[in-house]
């Protein structure tokens, strides 16, 4: 006879033991189906399943309990539930577990799950009635920094959380202000997309940064799908070096583990953190000798929690105090134009797509579709309404005419964005122009960083050719052409 007990049992408590030794008379095995168990570091399974399954493993002996621990894929909500998880149980036992309503009862308290299993004839029993706590609550709590979470939760689980520190880790993925439930920036965001825009830039990039670079120990923070250190990896000046790799987005770590695994990778020291770098500091003071941020300081600036000029300036400051002495920290990231505030007039094409109004794109089955059908123009007034909801800020313009009067950043923000229809609504979360290059230099002299004298803002010439003067103007209020400003910056910063 089998006792089914599904669930992401992150943490088991004092109470469970209780009921199961009740509930599971001799002879009975303890299926514990760990669901989202691909899951970890994520405010919705902050916990690996290694060390969830150690932990049921400890339950099990100090229980006296006979248990069978089966790791379930996470699926999207469906309405099969119940069937999937009995065939990954039947599949992660090579078929020697056999699930059906005739020789297993369930131990679920989710009303919803519960009807699932009943609806295939199983014999559902509730585990905690109401009143007492339940495993979830139990992790809030360790979440809160609330130390009676150690009087509910089982011995096992306590002894886990202590060896590897897991109350930590905890606090860190269900507090974090960024990161989504499902370990991603926004829920929209495409990270296939996302993943081969990296591929695709790694060499341009690496071809920019690459004599900058000093061997030892470098680390990637951004580090994507690890693409920038498979060209490091490929350098024989960095053969002895170690090579780190940061990623907080949970799709794009887990292919940098691929990666790994697949020996993409000659150099043996090549290590990969899924870790939000605004949080505790991750390496110790003046231990890594090169740290490159690429396509990332934006998204610190963008996605920052409280005063975006605090977060980005406690961000830099952390880079300076785990840099070695004559270490660098190498930057290279889009940026907002030197004259952030000048008025201009933005003319734009309405000749090349449709001129519907704004519409709420949330609500469409494919608001990437509907955007690639929109003018130019048109696009500009979807940009504002979404873009002042998703990044809060004013974006405020005026018309002239039929032309929008605005701020040089805000106009740049529109032309260096309009052509993400794939992943517009996570774009538009983003803000590409809040601080110049000026700022940036201030920002990293104020950490203590010394610029090297190849730092530079630029332009991208290729993407103002192509991609915004066909189809875009700058001018005065008083007609006057304006020229396009810089676009990006490198930023090279020595720490003596």
């Amino acid at each position: 006879m089998y006792l089914l007990f599904p669930g992401r049992h992150h943490v088991l408590t004092a109470y469970q033991a209780d009921f199961l030794r009740e509930a599971a008379p001799a002879g009975t095995t303890v299926v514990w189906a760990v669901t989202s168990s691909n899951h970890h570091t994520t405010k919705r399974n902050p916990i690996p399943f290694d060390r969830r399954e150690a932990a049921i493993e400890r339950f099990s002996m100090a229980t006296g309990l006979r248990s069978l621990v089966v790791g379930v894929t996470d699926t999207p909500p469906t309405d099969d539930f119940a069937e999937v998880t009995v065939k990954a149980i039947e599949a992660g036992t090579d078929d020697a577990v056999r699930l059906s309503p005739e020789n297993t009862v369930v131990a679920c308290s989710t009303p919803e799950v519960a009807k699932l299993y009943e609806r295939l004839g199983y014999q559902v029993i509730g585990v905690e009635p109401e009143g007492v706590a339940r495993p979830w609550d139990v992790l809030l709590m360790i979440a809160a920094g609330n130390d009676e979470w150690r009087s509910l939760a089982h011995p096992a689980t306590v002894d886990v959380f202590d060896r590897y520190r897991l109350d930590a880790q905890v606090r860190r993925c269900v507090n974090d202000p960024v990161v989504g439930d499902d370990g991603g920036l926004t829920t929209t965001r495409d990270y296939k997309t996302y993943a081969d825009a990296f591929e695709t830039a790694a060499d341009r990039k690496w071809a920019q940064i690459k004599d900058f670079v000093r061997p030892g120990r470098i680390l990637d923070i951004g580090c994507a799908t690890g693409a920038t250190l498979q060209l490091v990896d490929g350098d024989p000046r960095f053969h002895e070096s170690d090579l780190i790799g940061v990623e907080v987005a949970r799709h794009l770590y887990a292919e940098c583990v691929h990666k790994k695994e697949q020996r993409f990778f000659d150099n043996p020291n090549v290590y990969f953190y899924q870790r939000n770098m605004l949080g505790a500091a991750v390496f110790p003071p003046r231990s890594i000798d090169t740290t490159l941020t690429l396509a990332l300081t934006h998204e610190i600036w963008s996605y920052a929690d409280g005063s975006r000029a605090e977060t980005v300036q406690r961000f830099v400051d952390g880079l300076f105090a785990h840099t070695a002495p004559g270490g660098v920290w190498i930057n290279s990231d889009v940026c907002g134009p030197a004259e952030p505030d000048r008025p201009v007039v933005l003319a734009l094409d309405d000749s090349d797509g449709v001129n519907a109004e704004p519409v709420e794109l949330e609500s469409l089955a494919d608001p990437a579709a509907h955007v690639r059908t929109l003018s130019t123009r048109a696009r500009f007034f979807q940009f504002a309404q979404d873009f002042r909801r998703n990044a809060r800020v004013p974006f405020a313009y005026t018309l002239q005419g039929r032309h929008p009067v605005l701020r040089l950043a805000d106009a740049m923000d529109f032309l260096t964005r309009k052509d993400y229809a794939d992943n517009w609504l996570s774009e538009t979360h983003e803000q590409f122009c809040g601080l110049s290059f000026a700022d940036w230099t201030t920002i990293a002299q104020s950490a203590g960083f010394t610029l090297d004298p190849s730092s530079k803002p630029w332009r991208n010439n290729w993407v103002i050719t192509n991609r915004i003067a066909p189809v875009a103007s700058l001018t005065t209020p008083d007609g006057d052409p304006v020229d396009w400003p810089d676009t990006h910056q490198l930023l090279i910063a020595r720490r003596s």
